[in-house]
This record gives structure tokens, sequence and C-alpha cells, in this order.
């Protein structure tokens, strides 16, 4: 089977590499590398941080993306997961950080290589209408809001956010039943139960579903402990963690996560379709997999 290259819009880093501390060679080698498993178009995700230091990671990607070469996976902009989340689902991300969602907040670190911004709806003071004013995606995370009105989509559906319940609104059930948001969804096999994913395939039309990794620097390296999002962070071989047992994300790339997905026989091939539309972008190349969606090639 071939398909179209992969996009990654939801990761944190790989091969030892945190976008929120990376230099600008850092990211230019895991954009390389990255490509070697046919993944071709990233979004660098930033995690909560200071305005300081979230202000320089998106320089540094930014100025990562104009020196690219062939052969490296393009850097599509950022997604900037953080600073205007609710404690109430805060994860792994330090609250300390965390800011009114307002425009005025949101200059303090305002770049047009921002391209998704994940809040949380619930708090909005108006930036919601401004990100849609710019062409950001608006994706509704780390929240509890069910009135997602203004989002373009939902960010790692079911993951801190509020669950299905049978009476009013949350997020999740909000996530399911409308059928113009985009959905991102981890399915790693540790972030969400094969039921919940049975139940989230079977909601959610298949062209609105963003397969993610929001994979951290662990992935691909030696790393068994490092700090990310000021916490220290222990992986065990099979999931991150903090000292607490707060999950901090994955640390499976997005083939990885396919190749799982297909031996539980819910994959769908369009999956990699859909965030070509969402974005409205096209990268040229392909992958060729096998039966079992192992990679057999990759054309550029």
């Amino acid at each position: 089977m071939k398909t179209k290259l992969l996009i990654e819009q939801h990761f944190h880093g790989c091969f030892g590499i945190d976008f929120n501390k990376a230099a600008i060679d850092d990211v230019l080698f895991l954009s390389k590398e990255i490509l070697k498993y046919g993944i071709g178009g990233i979004f660098p995700t930033i995690v909560t941080d200071t305005v300081k230091n979230t202000k320089r990671a998106v320089w540094t990607i930014k100025e990562a993306a104009k020196l690219q070469t062939p052969g490296m996976a393009k850097i599509l902009g950022v997604h900037l997961e953080g600073i205007f989340l609710n404690p109430e689902k805060k994860g792994i991300h330090n609250p300390e950080h965390f800011l009114v969602p307002s425009v005025d907040n949101f200059r303090l670190i305002e770049d047009d290589f921002i391209k998704i911004v994940t809040m949380a709806p619930e708090l909005d003071e108006g930036l919601i209408d401004y990100l849609n004013t710019k062409g950001v995606k608006v994706q509704a995370g780390h929240c509890v809001g069910g009135d997602l009105r203004g989002c373009s989509g939902t960010t790692h559906t079911f993951n801190a956010m509020s669950g299905i319940s049978h009476r009013g609104k949350s997020t999740s059930l909000s996530a399911l039943i409308d059928d113009d948001l985009y959905s991102e969804i981890i399915a790693d096999g540790v972030h969400v139960s094969d039921d919940a994913l049975k139940l989230f395939f079977k909601a959610k039309p298949k062209n609105k579903v963003l397969l993610i990794s929001d994979c951290l620097p662990c992935t691909k390296s030696n790393l068994k402990e490092f700090v990310f999002a000021d916490e220290t962070v222990y992986y065990d071989g099979f999931k991150a963690t903090s000292k607490e047992g707060t999950i901090a994300g994955s640390t499976t790339l997005l083939p990885d996560i396919i190749k799982r997905l297909n031996s539980v026989g819910l994959f769908k091939p369009e999956f990699i379709d859909n965030p070509y539309h969402y974005h409205n972008i096209d990268i040229p190349g392909s992958i060729e997999w096998d039966d079992e969606f192992n990679i057999k090639n990759i054309t550029l």
C-alpha cells in the first residue's frame, strides 16, 4: 500500500531533543532524522513555559525552518500547547506559567509562525476570535468546557479534558458529536484504551481524525530520566511519567502508532490524508507499506 508522507502536528521532540530547549542545529537534525520514519511535515510543539523561554523556542524553530535543505521534514509552524490552559486539567504542565487566554497575553509571545494554539475555551477572554481572524487553528485541550464554538479541533482527545458525561456538556462529548471538529488522538496503547479508541473511531467521521504521537524527547533515544515542563520525567521503556505518576506524553512515533492501530483493526489509510486537508498543505513524497504496516520504502 502507498500513502502520502505523514504529518506530525503534535510532538515535543525525539532523539533526545526537546523543542522547548533546542538550538537551531538540534531542530534541523531532528527534521532530517524524522524523515527517515516517513514523517514529511512537522509542527514542533511547545509545552508551557515562561514567556521568555516560549519566545526563544518559537524563534529558534522559525529560524531553523528558514535554513532547511532537501531531505528534511518540512517545518510547517509551531503548535503552542501551553500557557492558556485550565489548571484543573494541567497534566504535566506547570501552572505557575499559565496566563488568562486574552489577546493582550497572547501578544506577549505572538509570532506568525504559531499555527496551532491549544487552550481552554471556557477561560477565553477574546483570544479565540482573535486567533480565528489570524488564521490560527484553535484547539480545545487541557480544559473542562463543552462549548467549543470557534475551535477548529480538540487536542489529544480524552486526555487532559473533561470526560464523557450523560448529563450536560463536556469537552470529550462535544469532540465526539461535533462532525465539523477535527480531533487529535494518541493511539499508542497507553493514553487511550482500545475500547475508548473504538468509540472514538465510531463517533468521529474518518476524515476528521488526526493521529498524533505527542511524543517526548526520550523517543528513539537512550534517555531514561530527563526534565520536561519543569518536572523530572522517568521513562521505563513503556511509558514516561512524573514522580507522581502523571503521564507526560507518548514515547512512540507515528509510524509505530499506525502499525499498532492496524494490528487491532482500527487503522484507516484515509487518516494519513487528514492533516493535509486540515492545514490546506501539500508535501510531495510517499510511503510504501507492507501488509503489517512496516515501512518498505520512502519516496521524496
